[in-house]
């Protein structure tokens, strides 16, 4: 009898391949745990056998039917979209969607980043043209940003210097018609708009330097006048203020704004089928004595608000067809975003579904734990930051609609910028995903996903070195030296230095005023860039060459595995042999209502349906689950 039982289960289906040993799995059964489960002891009577609890051959045939099946789900699971389309036919409607998404993000950016180039262009040139023509004193030289700039700062020097630079921005504003640029009063009849001069002073700051004595009061009072006139003629601004029995101290103004709005309209913009548009300019011209040092900084400010065109143009029905078409562009990047975001979330949720009935097959079949590097194996990454960008593309998609069809008043064209172009290069680098199917592109990856631990460590103790550096010059030579004038400008220095950037200038730069700090400063900067450029980024050249030569060899000799890549490497069926076409998924339907109705999926040493004679009588069976 014992022989009879032993033929049958060396003769089932699959026998063979599925033993586990030492956390491991092989080919065979080689041990004499085998046998012992099979074979029956000679001096064993007939009730003996009756009455035993040993698994019978059905047992073991159940428990390799169900380790085949767990590693064909594995391996169906972890295959790329080419291979899933072999095993079973199925449509690769992510990758799909994610080619026709990146087709349209990318038409969709680049039309936006054309008209956000025009807006931002177009209200940077009226804003240097409003600083020539209401800033006393502006000079071409100003509107260069080099750097060390070839002129110091605008700004004023004497009380006469503030009233007539007043007087000056006043008496633009009323000769608007005298512009070259289009610029009409806000009004709708074109009379002189609002002009308001706001003082920010002290409540009270008087200072008595002959004696060293002063009163102060911290506390920042503002104050708005109205210095509207019918017409600019005879005007005064010192009058003004001496009649409205507003004497300005100067030791106690902190700034003064002066603001007044202008309305325009861009033909730039004008093509084929886009229309002109129409914006009004808030400007301020700001006066800026917060330091009391003795010189008022001056600097000219204008805030672009799209409005909406009224009139009879030719451009109206062509209007119209753009406007609709920049609409279905828009419905269909959010569309599309939309069925990505809904697709990688539910590949995440059922991959988190396999991971915990993995889990529980390890813990009842093989009684192991599955390792945390296995559970990582179902948290797929790419599929997080594909969200992310479609979250990201579908607040830009509906912030650009809004741009679009002018329902915001202020400027929200930064904003839908940056997530749109965050989004878009969150969306080319998910192409690399598709490029890493491949062994020949997936190194630049790998080496990445092996330096990364590695990396942050490093980086970390780089940092502490750069803040230490990054404090003490901007300690000592901030006061000295305009690049350390500040923290920031201190980090994106030394930031440059590392990089070979500039570095003569940072040297000649430094102030004589003190000899000390003068070698203080070249004993830094060589310090600095001798550790950084010759030993730091050295020796991170080094972890990145150390990790691309390990994957090399993983390569050459094969790659480490983990105990769920060890299981499912059993599993040797190619995608197109047709093994993966009987495996059936359950729908998430019937798990989520075997879950909420105290449902627990059926044990797979109990998957045989002649050995339920065994079980227990009051235990219902209901679809795939035994409902307690």
């Amino acid at each position: 009898m014992a022989e009879e039982i032993t033929n049958q289960v060396n003769n089932a289906p699959g026998r063979g391949s599925n033993v586990l040993r030492a956390n491991s799995w092989s080919n065979g059964h080689d041990s004499g745990e085998d046998s012992e489960l099979l074979n029956e002891p000679e001096t064993e009577s007939p009730r003996m056998r009756q009455s035993s609890p040993r698994p019978s051959h059905r047992f073991y045939t159940s428990t390799t039917m169900a380790e085949e099946k767990m590693r064909r789900r594995l391996r169906f699971f972890f295959m790329n979209p080419i291979e899933k389309w072999q095993a079973k036919r199925r449509m690769p409607y992510k990758f799909l969607t994610q080619v026709i998404k990146i087709v349209l993000v990318t038409v969709q950016l680049c039309l936006f980043a054309h008209n956000n180039y025009m807006h931002v262009n177009y209200s940077w040139d009226n804003r240097i043209s409003f600083s020539h023509l209401f800033l006393k004193g502006w000079d071409a030289t100003q509107e260069v940003a080099a750097y060390p700039p070839a002129t110091g700062p605008l700004a004023l020097y004497k009380q006469d210097e503030f009233y007539s630079t007043i007087d000056y921005a006043l008496e633009g504003y009323y000769n608007l018609s005298n512009a070259i640029g289009p610029y009409s009063y806000t009004a709708e009849d074109n009379s002189v708009g609002l002009v308001v001069l706001c003082l920010f002073e002290y409540k009270e700051g008087t200072i008595f330097g002959f004696n060293e004595s002063y009163v102060f009061d911290s506390e920042i009072i503002t104050t708005c006048y109205n210095i509207t006139r019918a017409s600019f003629g005879g005007f005064s601004s010192r009058a003004f203020l001496k009649d409205k029995k507003v004497p300005i101290t100067f030791s106690s103004l902190v700034r003064a704004h002066l603001k007044f709005s202008i309305k325009t309209i861009n033909f730039k913009a004008a093509g084929p089928i886009t229309p002109p548009d129409c914006y009004q300019f808030d400007v301020t011209i700001d006066f800026d004595n917060r330091d009391h040092d003795g010189q008022m900084l001056l600097s000219l400010d204008a805030e672009a608000i799209r409005l909406e065109c009224r009139g009879d143009t030719k451009y109206i029905t062509d209007d119209r067809i753009e406007s609709a078409l920049r609409t279905i562009l828009n419905v269909f990047v959010i569309l599309i975003c939309t069925i990505s975001l809904i697709l990688c979330s539910r590949a995440i949720y059922r991959a988190q579904l396999l991971k915990f009935e993995t889990i529980n097959f390890f813990e009842k079949t093989y009684g192991k734990t599955l390792s945390v590097e296995g559970k990582l194996e179902f948290l797929n990454m790419w599929y997080i930051m594909i969200i992310i960008n479609d979250l990201l593309i579908i607040l830009g998609s509906a912030i650009k609609e809004q741009i679009e069809k002018k329902h915001y008043g202020g400027d929200q064209y930064n904003l839908c910028s940056v997530f749109l172009g965050t989004g878009n290069l969150l969306v080319w680098f998910g192409v690399l995903r598709y490029l890493g199917f491949f062994k020949t592109y997936n190194v630049v990856i790998l080496t990445l996903k092996k330096a990364a631990p590695k990396v942050a460590r490093f980086l970390l103790c780089a940092l502490l070195i750069y803040a230490g550096f990054t404090f003490c010059g901007w300690l000592i030579l901030g006061p000295y030296h305009m690049k350390f004038r500040s923290l920031a400008t201190t980090s994106e220095c030394l930031f440059a230095l590392i990089n070979g950037d500039d570095m003569f200038a940072t040297f000649s730069i430094m102030s004589f005023k003190s000899t000390m700090l003068w070698w203080y400063a070249r004993l830094y900067l060589y310090s600095f860039i001798s550790l950084y450029i010759y030993v730091v980024l050295s020796l991170f050249i080094s972890v990145i060459m150390d990790a691309y030569d390990t994957i090399k060899l993983y390569y050459r000799d094969g790659f480490p595995k983990s105990d769920l890549q060890a299981f499912v490497a059993v599993c040797t069926d190619p995608a197109s042999s047709g093994a993966y076409m009987q495996e059936t998924d359950e729908g998430n339907i019937t798990q989520i209502i075997d879950r909420f109705f105290c449902c627990r999926n059926r044990p797979y040493t109990n998957l045989d349906n002649s050995s339920t004679g065994n079980s227990s009588k009051s235990e219902q069976v209901c679809g795939t689950a035994i409902c307690i």
